[in-house]
């Protein structure tokens, strides 16, 4: 059973969603506060975070930050302004998906199941993907690059990898944030291009002139099939 924890200082909003969580085989855990939500994510085994941004004291920002510092622990942010920026703030600091208040439980259950389905080791005929001094262990979800751990978000990794595993092919903008989200829900892409810019970041690649993750203006982006 995966367990979930809520954080959002709405105790009815808390209520509703772990009451519907609960009746669909999710162990649920909640939070009224950031700082009580990191208190149960340091006392407890949690699978995914639905995390608020709007909170007294610690808001969702500052709680994902922390967060990250120790955990890649997967997370959906919350919003109910439904300001763009807030959405590419969020995806900056590592969150894996975001959803604008008020929302459909149904719509929440399967962007849950998505992000879930990307944490859970999937089989693979190949557990290890090279791309030259490059290395995604998708059985241990780690990526190495010249024999350094490079610590990425579920979404980052799972971008990377589909880039990986198709060294040499264009892969659209659309067609990446689809594999990476896992669900068929439109994305704006500017959010594929906020966490490219991550990926070149944590692999130390020139945007102006990148090894391995290279845009194709217009489409989308491609892995050269041996990176110099």
């Amino acid at each position: 059973m995966k367990t979930i924890l809520v954080v959002d200082d709405d105790q009815r909003l808390r209520e509703l969603v772990a009451e519907y969580l609960e009746g669909r085989g999710f162990a649920v855990l909640t939070a009224e506060d950031g700082e009580d939500g990191l208190a149960r994510l340091r006392g407890e085994a949690v699978d995914l975070v639905v995390l608020d941004v709007m909170m007294p004291g610690l808001d969702g920002f500052e709680v994902i930050r922390e967060l990250r510092k120790t955990s890649q622990t997967p997370v959906i942010m919350l919003t109910a302004r439904g300001d763009e920026t807030d959405r590419i703030v969020g995806l900056e600091i590592g969150a894996d998906d975001y959803m604008p208040k008020p929302f459909n439980p149904r719509e929440l259950l399967a962007r849950i199941q998505a992000v879930l389905r990307r944490t859970d080791t999937a089989s693979a005929p190949t557990s290890l993907l090279e791309a030259g001094k490059l290395r995604v262990d998708l059985d241990r979800r780690e990526v190495h690059l010249d024999g350094e751990y490079v610590e990425l978000t579920t979404t980052e990794f799972e971008i990377l990898r589909t880039l990986v595993a198709n060294a040499g092919r264009v892969i659209p903008r659309e067609r990446l944030m689809e594999l990476a989200r896992g669900d068929e829900y439109a994305s704006f892409e500017r959010s594929v291009d906020v966490h490219v810019s991550h990926i070149r970041k944590k692999l130390g690649d020139d945007p102006k002139n990148p090894t391995y993750v290279k845009t194709v203006r217009g489409v989308g982006y491609t892995m050269p099939k041996a990176p110099a």
